[in-house]
């Protein structure tokens, strides 16, 4: 009776398993839909949805054939609420015909194994039918009623979580599954061009930019066999936000629903013909590169031609769409296209700079067959080749192909092109080890060899470029090699220039991620070398905190700092700690603490210093966006030279969990150091005429230099990845160099007369997010960023007299320049959410651009020697759009059988009245122009929005819908007895037995906007003092031919001798009518205070007060009206949000009376590295006290004093 007991119970225990009797014919009607968009109200939003019926026939108990019918496809896309979907038959067709054909697949315990289709079934359509078949994969259990467990489904390998609950009523088992498929461990995902955006898990527990939910309800009735599957239904909830996405998202819906028709005995399959395994139920990725959501719009293709004078802002988009067509082509395609193309220096140019966005080994065989027949210059192999391999997919085998091109003769024999191509090559090893972990070793192996080589043959050059280009590859494998190069860290060192030991620090700065223990304990070492360069100690510090170092290791560093006698080196190390301490950024969140605690046990030993070895950083981070950017700036020297041996600027931002390196630049003094000891005799430090002339002294040994070793080198890198290093030497700076120099042939060419135009695409990013979603249609989140730069420049200059044979000639020659041309560029963002197959699209469009254009015409002349420089600037005679920027956001949907037929339809809906506002509609519109009549130009600006404001999506609403802004050059309004043909500039500088420092200039400069307040408080005109000698003086005339119209004069004067803080400067109107002068007199001993005095000129009569008053405002308002206006517009608007701003911000507020029409804000240094802040508006003050720094003032303090006590 027990094992009868035991046998019943594990009998009804499996009676609910999924199963499928093979003896019958189950019929169901399925029904799938996806839809994008908003979640708001009259918002526009796409989607698709496919019907059909589905039959599944039994060929053996685990064997079953499934056959689809009765299909159709429909369309949706307009305004939430106002349309349905729409049928769409040549489409439905067209997926019938591929749906029709039947599919085998195993079903084994309730799970969907292998799955078998005809060979010119394409995998989308096999995608689509893993989604009807993953309603009978599922785990069924009756004890316990709540469990949870891994498996495999359509989304990939992950967990779910499963409620049971039996009607009692129908005896039939309600089931529901959640599925995580955010956490899946094996995504059915592809993420590409993501490598050098690094996910950091601090920055990521910020917030998230995209949440995903599945959840499956199953109605299982028992049957004799098992649990058939009355009922199911599943669905897919996706937000996602370029931003937070608790605050605002992009949504996708995507359901389905399957319901059982009939079962019926028997039935015979379908004839299923020859079949191909295609896998178990986990979607499978559509080869992407050649189902591009760019591809399937109008494929007008754009011409060279469209951009040769300028560039046409209209079709700059097209040039996407023809990176992806070109990557539909063979090989053959592109050798045919050459052909015709090279003959052409504009098409050719063109050609080879979107070929290089081509990404496979197609681009390779292309290049290295023009490098075997030479027929491409190497400023044109350069250029490809360096987008070509940045921009290649990091497959095993095109590493490989890779490796040839870099040995090639052809590569090697040109002096430049070769380390491009070493460096280059180690950015595609970085890349290949982001995808393939562990990185194999053989693909840093030439890299290996090269520095093993250079170090064998103590080739310099060699050891350089391999160890910049393993920085590159940052592969760990590479550290045993590096080490050898550095002092005190390798078992048998070698003696290298500090040059090299640089680079060998360098080249652990992205391996630090990858490896930290092993770079910490380098860089350690290098740290306390008592032999190493200061330089290269420094460079260490910079290094071991990209590993993210433990509180020990800081405790570590402070400790040997405590005993370090190298002021230099103590110096950078505190500030680079001080840097972090105060860092905002989520990645320096942790080491931030241990940081402060090194700050405040170096403080009282380091605090003060302020040495030419420092570093200093700014960053923001802000959790809302989940955006944030760092700078900074780091000068590493020693006690040897008061020039810094390196200067580093590097750039950061941080998006949505990952951190990208942005822009670094980078400058190396080499034997310009020879010049330079500790100190400059004569140099004082407040860049007066003395100390340029003390600079000058030491240059004058400048021939001493060495003539085959750089000066000075510089490197600048992107995303991380270093590009371009060159070495500067001695003749191209050198002002005796004589003809025939690179300096020379661009002077004798401007002489001849230059005719130049250059048109560069330019892909910058390009990301794309592919994941299943529970229909078997891939879900696509991609961005792409392209700039399309022209530069059309037509020039001639003259030298007079022309015999000159060197470039110190040049100082006292008499130089006209004539010039015209226009520089412009146009950027174009595209972004996509949504369903992405080479059948059909729906989803999320925005589109952006952002063109920019400035042209040109001038002639210019110049006398070094006797200080003058004259620029006539014809009069503006036509208008043109300075810059511009608009955006748009669209419900998008097309399908291949209706190509020409897209539907487009804005976000935020056009036709909404902006005269008659609506809750939560906002749409502001402006168009404000400042005109001088005196110079005939004027400036608008125009901008339209209109959008829809939800606090609860801030800050996605700011890109929810139509954005435009303008920047217009137009001419103005001329008086008409006196038309502007020209305006002209004129800088003439006087020589002075006591010239002016440049603290004169910026202690006088920086009164000048008080002067209008001040002028408005003279109660009558005194005469001018008798001035002292001038110095410089500055014109902006308006001119009529050779006539002078009307126009400013500001004269700089000389302070009298031994009036070491006195200067003067007159501001003069210019002209016919001209009746007014401004003095500014900086007193002695009293910095930043003046006095103004105004008179009228002799020939006028004396103006009275409100007769100056009313010049003034003239005067003010040919340059500024244009600024007071949008100020005043902006306070209007902004005024209401200050309260709000400034308690979110942490002020405090108090109701004052304060001064009408005026805003004062009062900034206090409070402590080294915080502010007390207090701003003053008419109705109410808002204060802040102890306001952090991004930076210390300690050092500027100290300066200051010590500058005021010299005083």
């Amino acid at each position: 009776k027990l094992q009868l007991f035991i046998c019943l119970i594990v009998a009804y225990t499996n009676v609910f398993d999924l199963t499928l009797n093979y003896r019958k014919t189950y019929e169901y009607k399925y029904e799938g839909q996806v839809k994008f968009g908003s979640g708001k109200p009259n918002r526009a939003e796409s989607g698709a949805r496919i019907k059909c019926n589905i039959k599944i026939f039994g060929e053996s108990p685990q064997v079953f054939i499934l056959q689809v019918s009765e299909v159709t496809f429909a369309e949706l896309n307009g305004i939430s609420g106002k349309c349905d979907f729409i049928q769409r038959p040549r489409l439905s067709q067209r997926l019938a015909a591929q749906l029709a054909k039947p599919f085998k697949f195993e079903h084994i315990n309730g799970h969907v194994r292998q799955i078998q289709a005809a060979p010119d079934v394409t995998e989308t359509t096999v995608n689509i039918v893993r989604g009807m078949l993953s309603f009978f994969h599922a785990t069924v259990k009756t004890s316990p009623t709540v469990y949870e467990l891994e498996e495999a489904g359509i989304h990939g390998v992950c967990q779910s979580n499963y409620a049971t609950e039996i009607n009692k009523q129908t005896n039939n088992m309600n089931i529901t599954q959640v599925v995580d498929i955010d956490n899946c461990r094996i995504k059915a995902a592809m993420q590409k061009g993501t490598a050098h955006a690094v996910l950091d898990k601090e920055t990521k527990q910020r917030g998230e930019s995209m949440i995903s939910t599945m959840q499956y309800l199953y109605t299982i009735q028992p049957t004799e066999e098992g649990g058939m599957v009355k009922s199911a239904y599943g669905l897919e909830q996706q937000h996602f936000s370029p931003f937070n996405v608790k605050r605002g998202s992009f949504r996708m819906e995507a359901k389905k629903e399957m319901v059982l028709i009939r079962v019926s005995e028997g039935g015979k399959p379908p004839n299923v013909g020859q079949l191909q395994n295609r896998g178990d139920l986990v979607y499978k990725i559509v080869n992407s590169d050649a189902n591009i959501p760019l591809v399937m719009q109008d494929r007008t293709q754009p011409k060279a031609k469209d951009h040769k004078n300028r560039i046409k802002k209209e079709t700059t988009e097209n040039t996407l769409k023809v990176y992806q067509l070109l990557r539909m082509l063979q090989d053959r395609d592109l050798d045919e296209m050459w052909v015709e193309l090279s003959k052409n220096n504009e098409h050719r140019r063109f050609f080879l700079d979107m070929v290089a966005e081509i990404n496979d080994d197609r681009v390779l065989k292309f290049l290295q067959k023009r490098f075997q027949a030479k027929d491409v210059t190497a400023n044109e192999a350069a250029q490809t080749l360096l987008i070509a391999m940045n921009h290649l997919q990091p497959r095993p085998e095109l590493v490989e192909k890779a490796k040839e091109i870099m040995n090639m003769e052809f590569i090697k024999s040109h002096p430049r092109l070769w380390p491009l191509a070493v460096f280059s090559f180690g950015s595609l090893v970085y890349k290949h080890c982001a995808y393939h972990s562990p990185c194999p070793q053989a693909a840093v192996q030439p890299l290996l060899d090269l520095a093993n080589e250079g170090l064998r043959n103590r080739n310099e050059t060699k050891m350089f470029i391999a160890l910049r280009a393993l920085g590159n590859a940052g592969h760990p494998g590479s550290i045993k090699t590096i080490i050898n190069f550095l002092p005190g860290v390798a078992a048998n060192p070698v003696d290298v220039s500090c040059r090299v030991q640089s680079a060998a620090m360098q080249a652990l700065r992205l391996t630090a991620r990858r490896d930290p223990h092993n770079v910490q304990e380098i860089a350690m070492k290098v740290f306390l070398q008592k032999n190493c360069a200061p330089e290269t100690s420094m460079m260490a510090i910079m290094v071991m905190f990209n590993t993210k170092p433990s509180a020990a290791l800081v405790s570590t560093l402070t400790a040997h700092l405590e005993r370090q006698k190298d002021i230099h080196l103590a110096s950078f190390a505190y500030s680079y700690l001080e840097n972090i301490a105060r860092s905002k950024t989520p990645d320096n969140h942790i080491m931030s603490t241990y940081c402060s605690l090194a700050v405040k046990s170096l403080a009282a030993k380091f605090g003060r210093l302020s040495y030419n070895s420092r570093s200093f950083q700014m960053d923001m981070f802000d959790d809302d966006f989940l955006m944030g950017a760092s700078a900074s700036f780091n000068l590493l020297g020693g006690p040897t030279s008061v020039l810094p041996t390196e200067i580093i600027t590097q750039t950061k931002y941080f998006s949505i969990g990952r951190i990208k390196r942005l822009m670094e630049f980078g400058i190396r003094a080499e034997t310009i150091k020879q010049l330079f000891g500790p100190s400059i005799p004569g140099f004082k430090g407040d860049f007066s005429f003395s100390d340029f002339q003390a600079i000058y002294n030491v240059l004058k040994n400048w021939e001493s230099l060495p003539n085959d070793k750089p000066i000075i080198s510089a490197y600048s890198r992107m995303s991380g990845q270093e590009l371009f290093f060159v070495n500067i030497k001695k003749d191209l700076l050198d002002p005796s160099a004589p003809k025939g120099t690179p300096v020379w042939a661009a002077i004798e060419q401007l002489e001849r007369g230059l005719s130049w135009h250059w048109t560069k695409p330019l892909l910058t990013i390009e990301v794309r997010l592919l994941q299943a979603t529970t229909l078997g249609l891939p879900v696509e989140i991609a961005k792409y960023y392209q700039t399309l730069t022209g530069i059309t420049i037509n020039a001639k200059a003259a030298i007079n007299p022309p015999q000159a044979q060197h470039l110190v000639d040049l100082m006292n020659a008499d130089i006209s320049l004539e010039s015209e041309g226009v520089v412009g560029f146009t950027k174009d963002f595209w972004f996509f959410h949504g369903i992405n197959t080479e059948l059909f699209q729906c989803g999320t469009e925005m589109k952006s651009k952002a063109p920019v254009e400035l042209p040109w015409k001038f002639s210019a002349k110049l006398n070094v020697g006797n200080r003058v420089f004259e620029l006539d600037i014809p009069a503006c005679k036509n208008e043109f759009e300075l810059i511009s920027f608009s955006s748009n956001l669209f419900a998008v949907s097309r399908n291949i059988a209706n190509l020409q037929s897209p539907k487009r339809t804005p976000m935020i809906p056009d036709e909404f009245n902006p005269q008659q506002p609506t809750p939560n509609n906002w749409c502001p519109k402006a168009n404000m122009c400042a005109k001088s009549s005196m110079y005939g130009v004027g400036v608008c600006v125009d901008y339209e929005i209109r959008t829809q404001y939800y606090n609860s999506e801030y800050p996605l609403y700011s890109i929810m819908g139509f954005t435009h802004a303008a920047i217009r050059v137009v001419p103005g309004i001329p008086e008409a007895t006196k038309p502007v043909e020209k305006i002209r500039f004129e800088i003439n500088g006087k020589p002075a037995s006591h010239p002016l420092t440049i603290r004169h200039l910026y202690e006088t400069m920086r009164t000048i906007a008080e002067v209008f307040e001040d002028f408005c408080n003279v109660t009558c005109a005194s005469p001018l003092p008798a001035t002292p000698q001038p110095v410089v003086s500055i014109k902006a005339i308006a001119m009529s031919g050779n006539q002078n119209l009307e126009g400013f004069d500001v004269t700089l004067y000389n302070p009298s001798v031994g009036d070491t803080l006195k200067a003067q400067m007159i501001v003069s109107h210019v002209g016919d009518a001209a009746n007014w002068k401004m003095l500014v007199l900086q007193p002695q001993c009293k910095p930043y205070k003046i006095s103004v005095m105004a008179a009228a000129q002799s020939s006028a009569p004396k103006p009275t007060l409100e007769r100056r008053f009313k010049i003034l405002i003239t005067f003010s308002t040919n340059f500024l009206e244009m600024f007071f206006v949008l100020m005043d517009f902006i306070h209007s608007r902004m005024e209401r949000y200050i309260p709000g701003m400034a308690l979110l911000s942490g002020f405090n507020q108090t109701c004052e009376s304060n001064a009408n029409q005026e805003v004062s804000a009062s900034i206090v240094c409070a402590s080294s590295d915080s502010i007390d802040v207090t701003i003053k508006l008419p109705k109410y003050t808002v204060s802040r006290r102890a306001v952090p720094l991004p930076f210390t003032s300690t050092s500027f303090r100290v300066e200051n004093t010590e500058r005021n006590e010299q005083a």
